[in-house]
């Protein structure tokens, strides 16, 4: 099937080599043209341009987008709108905030241009292991693309969600979880790493990849980081959040649910950016004014 494709960096670069490697007819574009000519070389139809791009394909026009959420997804839509024709389609594969789909949807469809949302997940393993994608749109336009997804995901590996938004909202809580996830491991392993028996946290962690009920590919990953570096002493402690968190529990609170891990640990992330908080001299400080505890300076 042919697709055009907007956005060939880690990920996207290797859902493209996915594709090929299944004999789908790729024409790309990036703005990074030595990455544009490294597919080319692989087999993808390179393109200069998203003009360029859009013009190389034929028929009905699908384009997967492949880029930052945000203004870069904003613009590049708004771009392809202008190229694009009555029944095409417009994939965005990237971490979108839902409403925005949903939006995105309302007035592309105005336009006779069909829009589908995915979710995706698998990271730079995906081209050896598949991505799992959540995805939402109109049900013939899914069904229409469905030889796409099914080279991209493995087996299982993908599936209708419901109408525009409902990709993104799922892979938008998915997110959240492995924020929830990824800090009560972080929790445990300190724990463990300050008991008095010098444990091998590299060792348990692959221990519990064994029938443990905590088994999980984050945990497969974590045994490997701490394989390379026991003490993680090539790493800092200052965690980003790419936005899913902070979205998954404004949901929370739009809707009323209670989600005190996934919004701790999403705070957890902001503590580990402040070497010296301002909050933490507060609690000295009012500590030592009410029963003179020590402080230190």
């Amino acid at each position: 099937m042919q697709l055009g494709f907007v956005g060939l960096g880690k990920m996207g670069g290797f859902m493209v080599q996915r594709l090929l490697n299944d004999k789908h007819d790729i024409v790309g574009f990036d703005l990074s043209a030595d990455v544009v000519k490294q597919l080319a070389a692989k087999g993808m139809t390179a393109s200069s341009s998203i003009e360029d791009m859009v013009g190389k394909l034929k028929g009905r026009k699908a384009v997967w987008i492949m880029v930052p959420a945000g203004k870069p997804t904003e613009d590049t839509i708004q771009h392809l709108v202008g190229l694009l024709n009555k029944g095409d389609i417009i994939i965005d594969g990237g971490n979108s905030y839902y409403k925005d789909d949903v939006r995105r949807a309302k007035e592309l469809q105005a336009k006779g241009i069909h829009y589908i949302d995915v979710g995706t997940s698998g990271g730079v393993w995906g081209l050896k292991n598949g991505y799992c994608m959540m995805i939402g749109g109109e049900k013939d336009v899914f069904t229409y693309l469905d030889p796409i997804f099914k080279t991209l995901g493995p087996v299982d590996g993908y599936a209708y969600m419901g109408a525009s938004g409902s990709g993104h909202l799922v892979k938008m809580i998915h997110n959240g979880i492995e924020y929830g996830m990824m800090q009560a491991y972080a929790e445990g392993f300190e724990i463990m790493k300050k008991s008095e028996y010098g444990l091998d946290l590299a060792k348990i962690a692959d221990l519990w990849m064994h029938a443990s009920v905590v088994r999980s590919w984050l945990l497969e990953l974590t045994a490997e980081g701490l394989k390379q570096d026991p003490e993680l002493s090539g790493l800092k402690g200052w965690v980003a959040d790419s936005g899913e968190g902070r979205w998954t529990i404004l949901e929370a609170i739009d809707k009323d649910v209670p989600a005190p891990v996934i919004t701790a640990s999403l705070f957890e992330r902001f503590h580990s950016r402040q070497p010296d908080s301002f909050a933490a001299k507060m609690l000295a400080m009012m500590r030592n004014q009410f029963g003179g505890h020590a402080v230190k300076k």
